[in-house]
């Protein structure tokens, strides 16, 4: 079986619910795969059985060097796929050719640009981080196009942040794991249960969503609320007083305890503002929710049209206080039979095309013909 080396940026107490299904359990019915991940309480470099490498954090400008020096032999690799980091990357490619292994890159989230674009929402941007981003991607395109595979989140990704990638590329998007579904559990009351699960800052505007809620013609509901961003989200809520006895927030540390929740609820809040950040994937929270089967208001975009059916497997809004009000008293109307129909609608539609075991099914498939 063919060798493979998963190097991520990712800390080996973050929350893996991406790279754990499709990269440590499916991928391995194609693969040996061994995975990194950095630690900021470890000395030394330890091998688990499993497949896992922890890497000390400070190993992290040196990491060839340093799995070298752990026995870690890399001329075993046929393929070493980076996460994210372009600094890693372009340690890697360095040995490319010594070790003669296929490289690719793994692009999850475009991090640099998301955070310029939220610094401009915060009237925080200038112009030296304007000329910073541009030759940071020119850099990194240069890189990718060094590698044997480019596997962005999505092609509408590839083609907002990275259009001058010509490496071949595979897509991998966010999906849901088929062995991992969580009962949704149907409350007797009679309020329809909204949650919104996530990130709150300028950037996504929230106060829009809440906005709309305060003006719909019905009181019969619930808005359940789960952040790591708690002062943001009580700063919105002082400026919507009159929600206070439809809102209920929850504090869940573990993704465990935020599925648990999430499987208490009948609708999950997606929809975002129409900007290309948002707009070229899928959020993580959409498939939270419909792994509960728990159907979706997303927004109107070409990425969510290619999935879901409006009133079908989904619902679509623009991102506007009118249009999100008045989807709001539509599904409120709605009998708890025809929403529950809509979720198991888009779970057995991400089932047939979003699913890991799928995935990663397909990569290996490209992997073996590089």
């Amino acid at each position: 079986m063919s060798k493979f080396l998963y190097i991520t940026d990712q800390n080996e107490f973050t929350d893996h619910s991406f790279i754990g299904p499709l990269f440590q359990k499916y991928l391995t019915k194609h693969f040996d795969i061994q995975t990194t991940f950095f630690s900021d309480y470890k000395f030394d470099i330890e091998v688990h059985d499993n497949g896992t490498i922890i890497i000390p954090e400070k190993f992290k400008g040196n990491l060839i060097k340093e799995l070298e020096n752990a026995d870690i032999d890399l001329s075993t690799f046929d393929f070493v796929v980076v996460r994210n980091s372009t600094d890693l990357l372009k340690e890697v490619l360095k040995k490319k050719n010594e070790y003669n292994f296929k490289v690719g890159f793994r692009l999850s989230f475009p991090k640099r640009i998301a955070k310029l674009q939220t610094d401009e929402a915060n009237n925080k941007k200038s112009l030296l981080d304007v000329i910073s981003n541009k030759v940071k991607t020119y850099s990194e395109i240069n890189l990718i196009n060094e590698c044997d595979i480019f596997l962005p989140t999505s092609f509408k990704m590839k083609d907002d942040y990275f259009k001058d990638v010509k490496t071949r590329s595979f897509v991998i998007p966010s999906a849901i794991d088929p062995d991992n579904l969580t009962q949704n559990i149907q409350h007797t009351g009679s309020e329809k249960r909204f949650f919104y699960a996530g990130t709150l800052d300028k950037l996504r505007e929230f106060e829009t969503i809440l906005e709309a809620f305060s003006n719909i013609n019905s009181s019969n509901y619930k808005l359940m609320i789960s952040t790591k961003d708690p002062e943001y989200l009580q700063k919105l809520l002082d400026e919507y007083s009159l929600l206070k006895d439809n809102i209920e927030i929850f504090e869940t540390k573990t993704r465990k305890e935020l599925l648990d929740v999430i499987a208490k609820a009948d609708i999950g809040l997606a929809a975002l503002p129409d900007i290309e950040l948002f707009n070229s994937s899928t959020p993580m929270k959409v498939l939270d929710y419909y792994s509960s089967a728990i159907p979706c208001i997303m927004s109107n975009n070409e990425n969510n049209n290619s999935i879901f059916e409006d009133n079908i497997s989904a619902w679509f809004v623009n991102f506007d206080e009118d249009s999100i009000r008045e989807k709001l008293e539509y599904i409120i109307s709605l009998s708890k039979e025809d929403v529950t129909q809509v979720g198991i609608n888009g779970q057995n539609r991400l089932l047939s095309v979003r699913n890991y075991e799928r995935i990663a099914a397909d990569l290996a498939h490209q992997l073996n013909i590089l």
